[in-house]
């Protein structure tokens, strides 16, 4: 029998406090839930998700921006569909690909509100026509350890941001992702306070890599990876790339985000990739690459920002320590 040291358990493997203390409601419920979503057939997803003529997701194409290019090679697009981090549909990295499929993604609207000039509340084609989609692959890191490689479709929050013209009062963006009771089984549990609220700074939401994100591999976004848009911020963990936008919020002071207010002590505001920044239960300074790095594989040493050192100016004479 192999008995593993302590050494040599994943990050991933490591589960939040908030999570493994409603873990065992959920896997009691969990057969319930299979059955009912066994229950959906297809004319039951009918308008839930948008499909090409052949029943696949349909192709969202981007212009690859040279801007953003990096030489990793990307993660294949099964690791990317089948492992994800999305509780409203489970707190199993495999749960949202077996769940999320009764969400609905049409009709989506979605307010840009608050601190702005111009509120609005835009339908996901208007959002789509918005700026021209491009295509950057970014790197992405999790809090738990592991990390990808992502060929995102998007173009920069900006673009979203500068038509409705935030007001001088604004200095913080919130984002607030969907909350469908009946399509999400995750909500029946008090894993955090839902629905799932996150932040960035304005000058960080204005940033050209923050990308609001409609597809993935040239395909209209998956339901597990966060249909039918998200924000994505390649610098921080992943936490912080809120998915299934409903409503963009301005505001004057910082919000507190789903996972501040459920663990303060283990997850901060900042959030930005950094090994010198031990979590409260493990070590941050290396990570294991999705479908690239084996359990017995040295790991990969990680990189300040992610690698993304464009941003370290936004943080010029902060301590991203006490900032965490």
């Amino acid at each position: 029998m192999l008995i593993r040291k302590p050494s040599d358990v994943i990050p991933s493997e490591i589960t939040p406090e908030p999570v493994w203390q409603s873990r065992r409601a959920w896997m009691a419920r969990a057969g319930a839930v299979a059955l009912g979503a066994a229950g959906i057939g297809a004319a039951g997803l009918g308008g839930r998700q948008a499909y090409a003529a052949d029943g696949a997701l349909a192709p969202l194409p981007g212009t690859p921006d040279k801007q953003f290019a990096i030489m990793d090679k990307p993660t294949s697009y099964e690791d990317i569909t089948s492992y994800n981090n999305f509780y409203e549909f489970g707190v199993d990295k495999g749960d949202p690909a077996r769940y999320a499929k009764s969400l609905r993604t049409r009709p989506w609207t979605v307010s840009i509100e608050g601190e702005v000039q111009k509120p609005q509340t835009l339908d996901i084609d208007a959002l789509l026509k918005l700026a021209p989609q491009e295509e950057r692959t970014y790197r992405m890191r999790c809090v738990e350890g592991w990390s990808m490689v992502i060929p995102w479709v998007g173009y920069s929050l900006s673009a979203l941001l500068n038509q409705v013209q935030p007001t001088g009062n604004a200095k913080f963006v919130q984002f607030i992702s969907a909350a469908q009771r009946d399509t999400m089984p995750g909500l029946r549990y008090p894993v955090i306070d839902w629905p799932y609220v996150e932040g960035l700074r304005l000058d960080e939401a204005m940033h050209p890599l923050t990308l609001l994100t409609f597809g993935l591999y040239g395909k209209v976004l998956p339901n597990q990876s966060g249909a039918p848009l998200r924000v994505v911020v390649p610098w921080k963990y992943g936490f912080k790339s809120a998915k299934s936008l409903v409503a963009i919020r301005l505001v004057e002071k910082m919000p507190v985000s789903a996972w501040m207010k459920a663990a303060s002590n283990e997850y901060g505001f900042y959030a930005n990739v950094n090994p010198n920044v031990p979590h409260p239960r493990w070590s941050q300074a290396t990570e294991r690459r999705i479908g690239e790095d084996g359990l017995f594989s040295p790991k990969r040493k990680t990189l300040m920002f992610n690698g993304y050192d464009q941003v370290a100016s936004l943080y010029a004479g902060m301590d991203l320590r006490a900032n965490y």
